[in-house]
């Protein structure tokens, strides 16, 4: 990418597109969060993986989890 735009001038180039694409380009960029937070939540769960084979997190159940956020 050669310039990085605004977000108003993207939002104004928007514009120029049809209703047909407008709806597209909605499409893909839902498509594209969802695979950007299903790779957040994998690394998440590889971190978490990996604290716990290195003994520095251990089994709660639900009830423990909660005892402790809940005074």
């Amino acid at each position: 990418m050669d310039k990085a735009i605004s977000f108003n001038e993207l939002l104004e180039a928007v514009d120029y597109l049809s209703l047909d694409e407008q709806e597209s380009l909605v499409d893909v960029v839902r498509h594209r969060i969802a695979e950007y937070r299903r790779q957040e939540i994998s690394k998440l769960v590889l971190s978490a993986r990996k604290e716990y084979q290195q003994g520095k997190l251990s089994p709660e159940t639900p009830q423990d989890i909660m005892n402790s956020i809940l005074p």
